[in-house]
């Protein structure tokens, strides 16, 4: 039999979901059509680690928004919580938070996306999914509760994602600055003699780079 709650995969559609939010009902994943999104979902409110990566979200909002990409936050905790706490990080550290949280009180949501982890309490993980603008999910990332995320890499996620849709190529470790590469972009490996030749023959004329048929790069136009 389908298990109905187990946590969605890549490629799949993000779940139909009414959440409360520090900004009011929103229906997901439609309030965002036509945009990514990027939900984050966070152990507790003031909480050390927490509170480091709502500032660092914060402060990259503009680049997220630059990507025609949303932020969504998510806890456990009661929407006055969310903010009381939002009211704490604008009074000590100067920032305030523009993006809405998920107040998910009962925990519907959080099992839903598989947020809860059985070794940890109820408290929600660090968990981040990344959303296109078709409502697809295109990346999961989990992290255990002592970890705070990297958020410079999750901006360098969307980025790197649209550019691979737009372009039809795959991206590098460490894209935009691969130790092999650079900041070039992989063309897809030849599925044929034909084009494995095609692909060399390119390389000899300077059009893309290679450094086998299987391994070829170029830069992407600007």
């Amino acid at each position: 039999m389908e298990n109905l709650n187990r946590m969605p995969l890549l490629g799949e559609d993000f779940p139909q979901m009414k959440v409360l939010t520090t900004h009011g009902e929103i229906v997901l994943p439609d309030a965002y059509k036509g945009k990514w999104f990027v939900l984050f979902s966070h152990p507790a409110d003031f909480t050390p680690v927490c509170t480091t990566e709502f500032v660092a979200f914060q402060k990259r909002y503009d680049e997220f928004r630059a990507l025609n990409c949303e932020l969504i936050g998510l806890s456990v905790d009661q929407v006055f919580s969310h903010i009381k706490w939002e009211e704490w990080i604008k009074e000590k550290l100067g920032v305030e938070i523009q993006f809405p949280i998920i107040a998910d009180a009962t925990g519907s949501v959080s099992n839903m996306l598989g947020l809860i982890h059985p070794g940890k309490g109820t408290n929600t993980v660090r968990a981040v999914f990344v959303v296109d603008d078709k409502g697809k999910i295109r990346v999961i990332l989990y992290y255990p509760q002592e970890l705070g995320r990297n958020i410079d890499e999750i901006v360098r996620i969307v980025k790197a994602i649209q550019i691979s849709d737009a372009n039809g190529v795959a991206i590098p470790a460490n894209w935009p600055n691969n130790e092999i590469v650079g900041d070039k972009v992989i063309i897809p490996p030849a599925n044929n003699i034909k084009v494995a030749k095609e692909r060399l023959e390119k390389a000899q004329a300077g059009e893309i780079e290679c450094l086998d048929w299987w391994m070829c790069y170029k830069k992407l136009d600007k």
